[in-house]
């Protein structure tokens, strides 16, 4: 969540970097609204409390020499009333600022492109060329169902639509894939966790994922757990509520999970096969630094993001979006989109965002800053968070890239010491 301090000091240039991103202003005018009034609860709270102390000790002074003070004890009986009252007033309009900062973005950095769509993102990079083939290239579920190795109308009769089955070599395959990602972001410096994938409501809120975006997530009310989304929410959990020593920093993790998403909004999306399902594998890249570093550390985990493309010799674009199209919790972010040669269009394999101390401020992750004068303080640490990468669309891009004119696959190079086999 945004830092109440910004809103209260710079209303004016808040609303301005949230219409850029093409957002109302209605909850952040609220809150400021509501910090107003909240401020000037605590003034009036203080005062009183200063006077309840000050008349506390004349009262202890009148009963050591035996003067009578239930006039003042019956005084102060009605000001602890009015300060229990502030109290509770305070405590109902620091809910509401909380629920009004839930449905508040974070800002976009001075540095991301203006614009309103996706249609103004920005390509900032492209590696590898598209294949030319000699035939008509075969979709992914063509060459799923043809090699015995994706099944999705199975997978459908096991869950419904929007997952998938693996088999074989397919299995295999991604498991492969998986392995060798794990393995690459180890050698990048990333340590490996493997983390729940149901997590509690105070878990998803200090990502950000709920309540704005609960339609999307799936709940299980009996127990008051959530199926993450992505990975980012358990790993960034590991340090909700704790302190980093600065000598610590950067933190980085890597991680796989399964990933479930409802996509209540896809009504009308392309849903075929992997292009849009609601359980996926994904390795996760996780980072916790100063924020004195934390846009140097978005360039390198782009970086250990494209190069496992570049390893497994998959054409790809790297996009920087815009801000109008820039996800909720990110200040910056990349969109890293892979080629499927069927589709005959670019497809989103990862995205990387620097989330600044949007979500540190509700997870509660700091570090200890040394000041002038041998002393220290607490502040929020900068998260960043990207896909190394998900494995759905990346397997269409490698399943289509690399078939041949007779309905086979080859496996890329990099992955054949994990499948065993260089063919399919």
């Amino acid at each position: 969540m945004l830092d109440i301090r910004i809103i209260r000091e710079n209303l004016n240039a808040v609303k301005e970097k949230l219409i850029l991103r093409g957002e109302k202003i209605d909850a952040v005018e609220k809150v400021f609204e509501s910090d107003k009034q909240r401020l000037e609860l605590i003034k009036r709270s203080e005062k009183l409390k200063e006077l309840r102390n000050s008349v506390s000790e004349e009262i202890a002074k009148l009963k050591r020499e035996k003067i009578n003070a239930d006039e003042k004890i019956s005084e102060m009986k009605k000001v602890s009333d009015e300060i229990k009252m502030l109290d509770d007033n305070l405590r109902v309009i620091d809910t509401e600022i909380n629920d009004l900062l839930s449905y508040v973005p974070n800002l976009p950095h001075e540095s991301v492109p203006l614009g309103k769509t996706q249609d103004d993102n920005v390509e900032v990079k492209q590696w590898g060329d598209r294949k030319e083939f000699s035939f008509k290239p075969k979709d992914h579920v063509e060459i799923g169902k043809h090699l015995d190795i994706l099944d999705f109308e199975r997978a459908t009769k096991i869950s419904g639509s929007g997952f998938a089955l693996y088999k074989g070599k397919g299995a295999r395959l991604e498991r492969a894939l998986i392995n060798f990602m794990l393995d690459e972001q180890g050698k990048n410096g990333y340590r490996e966790v493997i983390t729940p994938v149901l997590v509690t409501r105070e878990s998803m809120q200090a990502a950000e994922k709920v309540p704005k975006f609960e339609e999307d997530m799936y709940y299980m009310e009996k127990d008051d757990l959530f199926a993450i989304p992505t990975a980012e929410v358990s790993i960034l959990n590991i340090h909700r509520d704790e302190i980093f020593k600065a000598e610590e920093l950067p933190v980085k993790y890597c991680g796989f999970t399964n990933c479930f998403r409802r996509e209540a909004g896809s009504y009308g999306k392309d849903t075929k096969g992997f292009l849009r399902v609601h359980q996926f594998n994904k390795v996760e890249l996780i980072t916790f630094c100063e924020p004195e570093t934390s846009y140097d550390e978005l360039q390198r985990m782009l970086l250990h993001a494209c190069g496992i493309l570049e390893k497994l010799n998959v054409h790809y674009r790297v996009i920087e979006l815009c801000t109008g199209d820039i996800g909720f919790a990110a200040s910056k972010c990349y969109d890293i989109e892979v080629w499927s040669h069927a589709e005959n269009k670019w497809l989103e394999a990862s995205s990387v965002s620097n989330c600044t101390d949007f979500q540190s401020r509700r997870a509660l992750a700091r570090y200890r800053k040394s000041t002038e004068g041998g002393k220290s303080k607490t502040e929020f640490v900068h998260i960043l968070n990207g896909s190394g990468l998900a494995t759905s669309r990346l397997m269409v891009a490698m399943l289509e890239a690399n078939q041949t004119d007779t309905g086979n696959v080859n496996v890329p190079e990099v992955l054949r010491s994990y499948t065993g086999f260089d063919l399919i």
